[in-house]
């Protein structure tokens, strides 16, 4: 297979094609991924669709995390 160079929240990432969002994610350690918003290209992605969505290269990834807090 092809590598290929995406951005993860700003930063260049080198990986193999075929790799889908939902892979993405484990590969970067995110260990709840229901709290976690993914923007493909700058479009937010539905959760249901991170199975089967596969990035290509040059893709623009941001994951955006909810919090929680208060006083």
């Amino acid at each position: 297979m092809k590598e290929m160079v995406i951005k993860v929240n700003g930063k260049e990432v080198q990986l193999k094609e075929g790799v889908t969002i939902k892979e993405l994610l484990k590969r970067h350690n995110i260990q709840m991924p229901d709290y976690v918003m993914v923007y493909v290209n700058g479009e937010m992605l539905e959760q249901e669709r991170y199975d089967e969505v596969i990035v290509k290269d040059q893709d623009m990834i941001e994951f955006v995390f909810f919090m929680s807090g208060g006083r």
